[in-house]
C-alpha cells in the first residue's frame, strides 16, 4: 500500500508563491465587547503575512501623527490601528481559494482611509455598501465613540455589534472554525482572572492544527488548509508576523501592544498608552 506523506510547509511555499492574491492577510481576531466590569473593550489579533513583505512595526505615522498602527510598506495601509480621536479598525481577508483576485484596491486602504477621514464608523460602513466591491473579499471592524461595527463585501449583513465575545478569521464573523472557537474560549477564560497584556497575547499563541474532519473548505489545498488552521502560524515563507493586544478601561485609558515575529520567533515588542474616547 502506498502512503503519501504531505509536508504542509513545502506545499504552502509552493502554493502561496503561485497565488495571484499577494495580500493574504489570513488573520485571526478575538475580542470581548462590554463583557468585563473594568475593561469594556479587549481585543487580541494575529496578523499572518509573507515574511518577506516589507512592514513597519506599530508606530505613530509621520504623515498622519494621530494614527497608531503598523504599516504595510507595499500599499501603505494597515491591518489594525487606532487614532487619538478614538477610532479603531481591523481587517481580515475573506478566503476564497478558487476566486483569484483581479486588479482590486488594497484591503489595507480600508483601515487607512477610515482612520484618516472624518467619517464616523457608521457612516463609513454605509459608504462601503456601494464601494466595497472595489476591494478583494474582506471582513472589517470599525469602532468609535458611537459603537462597534462589522461589515463585509461578501454578502453578510453589516451591523452594529451588541455586547459579547466575538471571533473573526477569514470567513464571516463568528464562523465556527476550530481556531476561532479556540481563540474565543481562551479569551473567555482570561476574563475570569487577572488581565494583563502578556496573558492576552498568549490567547493566540497555539500552533495546534485542527483535526482533518474539522477543517474548513475554502478552496485551497488540504496541506494549506491544515497549516492555516492553527491560531499561530510559522512556516518558511509565511506566518504570524504580529500579535496585537488592545485593552481599554472604563476611564478611556487604552493600552496597545504589538509583538513582532519572524521564522525564528519573537523579534520585538512595542507598548503604548493612550487617553482617548471610549469605543462604543
Amino acid at each position: 500500500m502506498l502512503v503519501y506523506r504531505i509536508n504542509p510547509y513545502e506545499a504552502l511555499q509552493s502554493e502561496v508563491l503561485q497565488t495571484k492574491d499577494k495580500e493574504i492577510l489570513m488573520c485571526l481576531i478575538t475580542f470581548a465587547y462590554q463583557q468585563h466590569p473594568e475593561y469594556p473593550l479587549i481585543m487580541v489579533a494575529n496578523r499572518d503575512e509573507f515574511y518577506a513583505r516589507p512592514t513597519m512595526k506599530m508606530h505613530y505615522w509621520q504623515d498622519h501623527p494621530n494614527i497608531l498602527a503598523g504599516r504595510d510598506l507595499e500599499q501603505r495601509g494597515t491591518w489594525l490601528g487606532m487614532s487619538k480621536t478614538g477610532k479603531l479598525t481591523a481587517v481580515t481577508n475573506f478566503r476564497e481559494g478558487n476566486n483569484k483576485a483581479g486588479e482590486l484596491k488594497s484591503r489595507g486602504h480600508l483601515t487607512r482611509d477610515f482612520l484618516t477621514q472624518d467619517n464616523s464608523a457608521k457612516a463609513y460602513q454605509q459608504q462601503l455598501q456601494t464601494t466595497g466591491d472595489q476591494y478583494g473579499g474582506f471582513n472589517l471592524l470599525l469602532g468609535d465613540s458611537r459603537g462597534l461595527y462589522y461589515c463585509s463585501n461578501k454578502g453578510a449583513a453589516s451591523r452594529q455589534l451588541a455586547p459579547g465575545i466575538y471571533g473573526l478569521s477569514n470567513a464571516f464573523l463568528d464562523t465556527p472554525w476550530p481556531k476561532v472557537m479556540e481563540a474565543k474560549q481562551q479569551l473567555q477564560q482570561i476574563l475570569h482572572g487577572d488581565i494583563t497584556i502578556k496573558k492576552l497575547a498568549r490567547t493566540l499563541s497555539s500552533n495546534h492544527t485542527a483535526e482533518d474532519n474539522s477543517l474548513p473548505d475554502t478552496g485551497v489545498s488540504y496541506a494549506f488548509e491544515k497549516l492555516l488552521s492553527s491560531c499561530f502560524i510559522n512556516s518558511g515563507v509565511y506566518g504570524t508576523r504580529a500579535t496585537s493586544v488592545l485593552l481599554q478601561n472604563k476611564q478611556g485609558v487604552t493600552q496597545l501592544a504589538e509583538f513582532q515575529f519572524d521564522q525564528t520567533g519573537k523579534i520585538g515588542e512595542q507598548f503604548f498608552t493612550l487617553d482617548i474616547p471610549l469605543i462604543g
